[in-house]
């Protein structure tokens, strides 16, 4: 899939999508504001102030994807600190999610949902490409949503660094992961050329 992102005058990104590429790329955006869920009242309760204060959850989330998407605040991966130390990162982790996972749980619906509407909004029908054409702020709903997705894929890959997407991208055709694979490789490749049109 050879799509790329090309910067627009003035600013922005346009990329040629075809109907399949269009159909992952929305697919993809629906089963992330699934994964996300609803916000902690449906959409918020009707008082902005009051959805301003609400307290998040202050546990780490138990799918290992949510995990990776909204990680601990305060400790260092792989760092094995001594246990009372353990236990105040725990506690300042806790604290940080609880004020903060709602906002970054509904930015991440957002962009998300900005990716399905752009989509939407094409009319491929009868052409082999439409193409698609991102306002600067736009691309930065892509951009983040692009990076919400690798990141899901590549934790249920099992992915930790790019010398691990290496090695999967060897995989015989037959192997099962080997679809996603090339989808977290495509969405990494649309990635780097939207960062780049957003470059000054």
């Amino acid at each position: 899939m050879p799509g790329t992102f090309e910067p627009l005058p003035g600013g922005g990104a346009a990329v040629a999508l075809d109907d399949v590429e269009i159909s992952i790329i929305r697919s993809l955006a629906v089963q992330m504001m699934e994964l996300i869920g609803p916000g902690p009242a449906g959409e918020g309760s009707g008082d902005p102030l009051a959805d301003l204060f609400a307290e998040g959850p202050s546990e780490p989330p138990s799918d290992p994807v949510l995990r990776r998407l909204f990680p601990d605040a305060y400790g260092a991966p792989g760092g094995t600190p001594q246990p009372a130390e353990a236990e105040e990162q725990r506690a300042h982790s806790a604290e940080f999610r609880r004020y903060t996972e709602n906002d970054l749980r509904a930015g991440k619906r957002d962009n998300a949902l900005a990716v399905i509407r752009s989509l939407d909004a094409l009319s491929p029908a009868g052409r082999d490409d439409a193409v698609l054409k991102l306002s600067p702020d736009e691309s930065r709903q892509w951009l983040g949503a692009l990076n919400d997705l690798r990141l899901a894929i590549g934790s249920r890959l099992e992915i930790s660094d790019e010398d691990d997407s290496d090695l999967l991208f060897h995989l015989p055709d037959e192997d099962p992961r080997k679809p996603m694979v090339m989808a977290y490789l495509w969405l990494g490749g649309l990635q780097e050329t939207l960062v780049a049109t957003l470059m000054p």
